[in-house]
């Protein structure tokens, strides 16, 4: 499943992306996985109303890395702890 991310601002250290056909879950998980990146000043999201709204992230870094690779690296991260857990889970079941 691909999720569709919009770019609404763009600066050199800050941006905030659209994250579409999601729910504020992923972008609490997101923005706590932003926190553990040294490059990352400011990580957050908001979401007007959560049934009829878009999150949006704001992701701000210290310039040696940019925003889009901070939530690029945010991702396979989660990416990866999500499968090691799939695959200790299905482990433990058997």
């Amino acid at each position: 499943m691909k999720m569709e991310i919009n770019v609404i601002e763009d600066k050199k250290n800050k941006a905030i992306f659209e994250l579409k056909d999601t729910t504020f879950t992923l972008g609490t998980v997101l923005k706590k996985e932003l926190w553990q990146d040294d490059h990352v000043k400011a990580a957050g999201y908001s979401i007007k109303h959560p049934l009829v709204s878009t999150p949006e992230m704001l992701i701000e870094t210290d310039g040696k890395k940019t925003p889009q690779q901070a939530l690029i690296d945010a991702a396979q991260r989660l990416k990866k702890e999500v499968n090691k857990f799939a695959k200790d889970f299905q482990k433990e079941v058997k």
